[in-house]
């Protein structure tokens, strides 16, 4: 059977899915490909490159949000990841998707175009941060002849580019909106906002999938909140051992 792994964007919240992934190794589940956007693809590259959830909650943890950017004098206000890419170029330096363990697809959207696409082969580090670039915030990231922004505007949980090559899906979202909102800030309420735009999109994907996991109170964590990567890791962790069993994704049924 195969199963596909899809991952939401989140920024530090995206944490989680270490989290969960954790509880499902720990379960024994397998995943035969992966779908990913922003963190989601950041989380799904170190996973379909080998490294455990352990290993890659490590890695995360160094990357302090000063680590992971810089100036961008070319645009105004706002910011490049250097931290982030010497992050994955330096614990995966082939910087291809063909030296993955297993297929992934990275979602990112033409700004210029205006609509999405996905990533599957080539260039795996610019493609990721294409697909983390969130607007206003960090600089757009030429690639491939394309200038791209976060691809959550159009895809946040990319199932359909894997859809038709797997025989269930998992997908792992982490963007749960919490009506107890304190706009008490215009970064907040900006935040919020993309928020609630982001998660528009991602209605009919929640529909194609067989298992959705998307653990409980991440919504008072906010898109920079890396500090608190160890809390969001555990609320995702208990809430995965708690709620699920080897059953729902397979594990221990003939196909």
């Amino acid at each position: 059977m195969k199963l596909g792994l899809v991952l939401s964007g989140g920024g530090a919240r995206g944490v989680a899915h270490i989290g969960v992934l954790k509880a499902l190794d720990e379960m024994g589940v397998k995943f035969s490909m992966v779908s990913g956007t922003s963190a989601g693809s950041i989380v799904g590259a170190l996973y379909a490159y080998g490294y455990k959830p352990d290993e890659i909650f490590t890695l995360i943890k160094t990357l302090s949000i000063f680590k992971s950017v810089r100036p961008a004098w070319t645009w105004a206000g706002l910011l490049r990841m250097d931290g982030l890419q010497e992050l994955l170029v330096k614990n995966m330096p082939e910087n291809k998707f063909e030296k993955l363990k297993l297929p992934l697809t990275v979602a990112a959207t033409e700004i210029r175009k205006g609509r999405i696409e996905y990533f599957n082969s080539g260039e795996l580090v610019p493609a990721i941060l294409s697909s983390c670039s969130i607007p206003a915030v960090f600089n757009p990231m030429s690639f491939n002849g394309g200038l791209y922004v976060d691809g959550g505007l159009f895809d946040n949980l990319p199932v359909r580019p894997i859809k038709d090559q797997c025989d269930r899906i998992v997908g792992l979202h982490c963007n749960h909106i919490s009506q107890d909102f304190d706009p008490n800030s215009l970064r907040v309420v900006i935040e919020r906002s993309l928020l609630m735009a982001i998660n528009a999109n991602t209605i009919v994907s929640k529909g194609m999938c067989d298992v959705f996991i998307e653990p409980p109170h991440l919504s008072k964590f906010g898109s920079f909140d890396i500090g608190k990567a160890q809390e969001i890791f555990d609320i995702a962790y208990q809430f995965t051992k708690a709620n699920f069993l080897p059953h729902h994704f397979g594990v221990g049924v003939a196909d």
